[in-house]
């Protein structure tokens, strides 16, 4: 029997928008030309609070239909392919224009973008898996590469909790370990921190948060009903244990585990039983509707921080790397309309275009018999 939709949680649509923003911050400070205070430096975790996120709401969306074998492998990737690919292609091919374009006005900015060796990995969102070491092009869609390999290997993703179902406990502490042992292990073998690799490693960088969001949600759906009234202090303290972590310079992956717990907080804010009941100013509908744009503001940040740039450069001769505060912040805040405008010009119309087509349901495998569910 199909499963019916699960809840939407409002709140944790609006938290990407807030890791988007995180991201660009971190990205756009250079432009400023003064030390980055600690909240900022720490900006690339926004990717990790995303990778937690995506495996607990895949997980809210897909999980259950796998252990009752109603899920379609083929269905899930074409649906996880239509939320990327549009906007992904179109930025490569936008910045191809782009180069020419400010090449035609006497602006050379292509050596470091246009990048033809790792073209094909960038094609096939593979250039995080270690293909696409020439680098170059939108910097940021490493992330969506890594998230493609996580959407590949869902299926072993969902085995591993669909057995564990019963035991939500046993998997969030198996994985918090996991996590934690793996960036250590990490950094001891290379010398640099999981949480900063990109194409070289950037596939093996969401598999530990992506099982964590997966565990935290076998752990909600136990307990969401029963716990509610936890929300609040469990959100309140996760927050707070954020801000002392950036103040104390704590290990990154005590970051990632706070990120669970805020995510954990937050989504028992939003619901009760089967019914949701918004108790979070992050549901706000101004909010949830960032939330929705976030992809396309996180994709379109760099060829944005690359156009104004300079131009501002071009056209009032200021330095990129020294720019005024008032310039600096109109150029942070001009993200958000460019995003807006790539995700209802592109990433929207697209993505309902890919969606049109429909696959015979066919599950790929009667879970439940195949297990033997106590």
């Amino acid at each position: 029997m199909k499963q019916p939709a699960p809840p939407n949680l409002a709140a944790l649509t609006a938290l990407r928008f807030f890791a988007a923003m995180w991201v660009v911050f971190y990205h756009f400070w250079d432009n400023l030309g003064v030390p980055a205070p600690e909240i900022v430096a720490k900006g690339y975790l926004g990717v990790e609070l995303f990778f937690v996120l995506s495996g607990f709401i895949l997980s809210h969306v897909y999980l259950e239909r796998f252990k009752t074998g109603d899920f379609s492998y083929r269905e899930f990737l074409w649906a996880r392919l239509a939320r990327v690919y549009p906007l992904h292609i179109t930025i490569i091919a936008g910045l191809g224009v782009l180069i020419i374009g400010l090449a035609l006005v006497g602006i050379h900015a292509g050596d470091k973008l246009i990048v033809w060796s790792s073209l094909p990995a960038q094609l096939t969102l593979t250039q995080a898996w270690g293909l696409g070491q020439g680098g170059g092009w939108n910097h940021p869609a490493w992330s969506i590469s890594a998230e493609w390999f996580a959407y590949l290997t869902f299926p072993a993703f969902a085995f591993l909790f669909a057995r564990l179902w019963k035991r939500p406990a046993m998997a969030l502490v198996g994985t918090a370990l996991f996590t934690i042992g793996l960036q250590i292990a990490f950094e001891r073998r290379t010398g640099f921190s999981l949480t900063h690799a990109t194409i070289l490693w950037g596939a093996l960088r969401i598999v530990p948060c992506f099982a964590l969001g997966s565990a935290l949600w076998l752990l909600w759906k136990k307990t969401h009903a029963m716990a509610q009234r936890f929300g609040v202090p469990i959100a309140g303290g996760a927050s707070a244990t954020l801000a002392a972590a950036i103040m104390l310079h704590s290990p990154d992956w005590l970051f990632v585990l706070d990120f669970a717990a805020l995510i954990y907080g937050l989504a028992l804010m939003s619901a009760t039983g089967d019914r949701i009941q918004v108790h979070s100013i992050l549901a706000h509908p101004v909010l949830t509707y960032l939330g929705e744009v976030s992809f396309a503001i996180y994709m379109i940040c760099i060829p944005w921080q690359l156009v104004s740039t300079q131009g501002l450069h071009k056209l009032l001769h200021l330095d990129p790397d020294h720019l005024p505060a008032v310039v600096w912040l109109a150029l942070v805040a001009g993200v958000v309309p460019a995003g807006m405008a790539m995700h209802h010009l592109i990433e929207r119309p697209a993505r309902r275009l890919m969606r049109k087509m429909t696959f015979e349901r066919k599950p790929v495998v009667d879970v439940r018999a195949r297990l033997r569910w106590q």
